[in-house]
């Protein structure tokens, strides 16, 4: 493998690991703090596809970003 492959899969994994952690910290932290009512929820009674649909977008965020930083060419230009 080139060393730019290593780095488009590096993009892709970091990004869909902070996507992970971003969208399980605004389920579990987030929302009981915008409502003092709610309770904390875990995956499962969010859903697993609202969580996926909550992810993706997160992560594509980090995967632009980290795209520019590493010059990988993941998008165009």
């Amino acid at each position: 493998m080139s060393s730019l492959n290593v780095r488009r899969l590096a993009v892709w994994a970091v990004s869909l690991v902070l996507g992970f952690i971003i969208c399980w910290l605004i389920i579990t932290v987030g929302f009981p703090i915008l409502l003092p009512s709610a309770r904390s929820i875990t995956i499962q009674e969010y859903g697993y596809i609202y969580f996926l649909v909550t992810m993706v977008p997160i992560s594509l965020v980090f995967v632009i970003w980290l795209d520019a930083l590493m010059n990988t060419g993941i998008l165009p230009d």
